[in-house]
């Protein structure tokens, strides 16, 4: 039998829990009541920061509070990623970032976070990795330049936006593993760079985010679209076919952008953050703008996004360990 002092320890000791949990629900059920700050991985400009600021304007309409967009580039996103790692669990400071957050993961050996620090919100939209050309390339599509370069015995050039980007992972494990050619990867100091390269031909190929520029230049003429690491084509380049069609199946490789929470915050935060962006993906203005330049839109729950991170996070992390990559 527990002595009177005990009980009364007990009880306190459960009444302390319950007062907690009560401030907790007060919060979310309140929520929010301040302004909200995004802050980006990346540099302005960006495919993140487009789509931050598309999110918190549909967040500041629907949730009727100040959204600020904050640029935080650097260290391959790492920098803001680190910075809302250790943010209150509140649901005022979130993290906008790329496909960067799951590979570095596995790639980047020195960070002051993991992907456990995180809940995903939502992953808001998804554009296909590609491998573009000049046009004065004779291969019309991807199996005619993988046949014509291991007819030629040489080794072909790719060029990405950087070491470590998604673009130069998927590319170089393409080449390695499913089309079995040697290949140079040639980094730029962004996408820019990198694209000129290409449609000056001192590359033979571009691997970049379809949705980083891509889809543009092919529309523009500018560069050919070989193929697309994606389950099926993309309306806004309708004549570029997927790598499965071409003798590749199997292998698919996006750059999407997401919401990311300190991984304490309350779930019902978390859900009331989910629904406002799922309400602006799925309204008809952020839907054309965003098929017009490569992305596919996504909607789903809070749960959905998790499965969808832990799932890119294993993928990407395959490749990178398969290829022996690792930045410090």
């Amino acid at each position: 039998m527990l002595r009177p002092r005990y009980v009364r320890q007990v009880f306190a000791m459960l009444a302390v829990a319950v007062l907690i949990l009560s401030q907790g629900r007060a919060v979310a059920e309140t929520y929010p009541s301040n302004k909200i700050t995004l802050v980006v991985a990346f540099a302005a400009g960006g495919v993140a920061d487009t789509l931050a600021r598309l999110l918190g304007q549909g967040l500041s309409e629907r949730l009727k509070q100040n959204v600020v967009v904050e640029n935080r580039g650097g260290a391959g996103g790492n920098i803001a990623a680190a910075a809302v790692a250790r943010a209150a669990p509140d649901g005022y400071t979130l993290l906008v970032t790329t496909t960067a957050l799951a590979i570095n993961e596995t790639l980047r050996e020195s960070k002051q976070f993991a992907a456990s620090d995180f809940k995903t919100v939502a992953i808001a939209a998804s554009s296909p990795e590609s491998l573009l050309t000049s046009p004065d390339n004779p291969a019309k599509n991807l199996a005619e330049f993988v046949k014509s370069a291991k007819a030629s015995g040489k080794t072909i050039t790719f060029g990405s936006a950087g070491i470590g980007s998604g673009s130069h992972i998927q590319a170089e494990y393409f080449f390695k593993e499913l089309a079995k050619i040697p290949a140079t990867h040639v980094p730029f100091q962004g996408g820019a760079p990198a694209m000129n390269a290409t449609i000056g031909n001192q590359i033979d190929l571009l691997a970049t985010t379809l949705g980083g520029g891509g889809a543009a230049q092919v529309a523009a003429g500018k560069v050919r679209g070989l193929g697309l690491a994606s389950e099926k084509r993309i309306a806004a380049v309708p004549d570029v076919p997927t790598y499965a069609e071409q003798g590749f199946p199997g292998f698919t490789a996006a750059s999407w952008v997401g919401v990311f929470a300190p991984a304490k915050t309350d779930p019902q935060i978390v859900a009331t953050l989910n629904s406002a962006i799922n309400e602006t993906i799925k309204s008809a203005e952020v839907q054309k703008r965003l098929t017009a330049i490569g992305f596919d839109p996504i909607v789903g729950t809070p749960a959905q996004a998790d499965t969808l991170f832990a799932g890119e996070v294993a993928k990407w992390g395959k490749m990178v360990k398969t290829l022996g990559l690792s930045v410090k």
